[in-house]
């Protein structure tokens, strides 16, 4: 099965220019813990999470109205191709301690996939629970 079949295809991103409270509150609106940091035109720069804005800007004591989400988002960002398959993606989640990541085709993102995309398709909940065990015993923040 291919990452296309089971991605979030709608994609709620933010600039790499936005504020962190703006940031904040597209999270708080869509009940999402992440979104990509993009460009206009579609190129992933980052991910910035809830923990990132609670960890780098609130505990801080920075403003969040003040703070670009460029100065607190993660920059090292794995993605994948919709094309792939997601026994390799959910292995990828697993080494990398991640729960989510963009999916990006030429060089643009074109939607999200998680572990509880893959949770929900009953061939794959085996594999998605030991890849959640695998990221929860020491997980990055995206």
């Amino acid at each position: 099965m291919k990452v296309q079949e089971v991605m979030s295809k709608r994609i709620i991103s933010v600039s790499p220019d936005e504020s962190a409270a703006v940031a904040a509150r597209l999270l708080s609106h869509y009940n999402i813990g992440a979104l990509p940091v993009c460009t206009k035109d579609g190129k992933l720069r980052g991910m910035v999470t809830d923990r990132d804005i609670v960890l780098r800007c609130v505990a801080a004591e920075e403003d969040p109205q003040s703070v670009k989400v460029s100065e607190i988002m993660t920059r090292r960002v794995f993605s994948v191709s919709s094309q792939q398959n997601i026994d390799e993606v959910s292995a990828l989640m697993a080494k990398e301690k991640v729960r989510r990541l963009p999916v990006q085709d030429n060089s643009r993102v074109v939607g999200m996939v998680s572990l509880s995309d893959f949770s929900k398709i009953p061939q794959c909940t085996h594999q998605a629970a030991e890849a959640f065990n695998e990221i929860t015993n020491n997980m990055r923040t995206y």
